[in-house]
């Protein structure tokens, strides 16, 4: 009985484990494109305001996990210039500009910037969809 006991306690630690370590994985994987972008040399006359990650379902229909990174930045230049520089740096980024907190390519749900964003300043985000492990993706519930 206390065999039996010892592997049902087992099982359920594991499951909990397993539970809880898939959206931690996932977190990590948006955190490193977080940190992808925050790599990236700025341009001059330019300054990042503030970054964040989010890994869920952001965008499009059907199941899938998307994993965001994004760097709000003030800048001197203009878009088409950062626009530009960032495509010479990596090939799948964006560069818009940003006129309220709340980013706009998200369609699922709501993600905002801490930072009180003016219009007379000419703040831009910079941001990236990365990618993560499959069989994580799969797995989380917030993809589906």
């Amino acid at each position: 009985m206390k065999i039996v006991m010892i592997l049902v306690l087992i099982a359920i630690i594991l499951l909990l484990g397993f539970n809880v370590s898939i959206p931690l994985v996932n977190d990590l994987s948006a955190k490193n494109v977080e940190k992808h972008l925050m790599e990236i040399t700025l341009p001059d006359n330019t300054q990042i305001v503030e970054s964040l990650s989010k890994a869920d379902k952001l965008v499009g229909n059907g199941n899938g996990m998307q994993y965001f990174g994004a760097i709000l930045i003030r800048s001197e230049k203009t878009l088409d210039e950062l626009s530009a520089y960032y495509s010479q740096k990596l090939a799948d980024v964006v560069v818009k500009e940003q006129n309220t907190q709340k980013i706009q390519c998200v369609e699922h749900g709501e993600l905002s910037f801490k930072t009180q964003i003016t219009a007379t300043e000419d703040y831009y985000i910079v941001y990236l969809f990365g990618s993560g492990n499959a069989l994580f993706s799969e797995l989380d519930i917030r993809g589906h």
